[in-house]
């Protein structure tokens, strides 16, 4: 699957319409390849691996008690470290980030997440590595 984004839900950008027919172009263009013979030579990666979904604060309600800090809204894929600006509680207060390493967090405050108790996801940035690939047809 491809998802590209971010997109508010039941809108149509033609910004991204445009990235996603790039994206499977590549990957139909790679397929093409592979099935002639083509061999692709080693290569690394950068990742985003999932670690955790994080959850807004909320009362002993349940009910949310801060929303997304300005500083972090919009800043999808961007390093978040120890003490960078979280949450804002609705009274003003900053809560920080509070962790051991740098993460980077997604689908920052999704209205499509809202329902399930998710304002971000936090990512490790990781390297990944393939060998040579080729087809063994011929």
């Amino acid at each position: 699957g491809v998802e590209v984004g971010p997109q508010p839900q039941g809108v149509a950008r033609a910004d991204v319409l445009d990235k996603m027919r790039k994206i499977v172009k590549h990957g139909l263009d790679f397929v093409q390849l592979f099935n002639e013979g083509k061999e692709f030579p080693p290569c690394t990666i950068e990742v985003f691996k999932i670690m955790e979904k994080v959850d807004y604060p909320r009362n002993k309600n349940g009910e949310i008690i801060a929303i997304i800090h300005p500083k972090l809204q919009d800043q999808d894929w961007q390093p978040l470290k120890n003490g960078d600006p979280l949450f804002l509680t609705l009274d003003g207060e900053v809560i920080p980030y509070q962790g051991n390493s740098t993460v980077y967090p997604t689908f920052i405050n999704e209205a499509a997440y809202y329902e399930k108790k998710q304002a971000f996801v936090k990512t490790e940035k990781i390297k990944l590595t393939a060998k040579h690939l080729r087809s063994s047809v011929s």
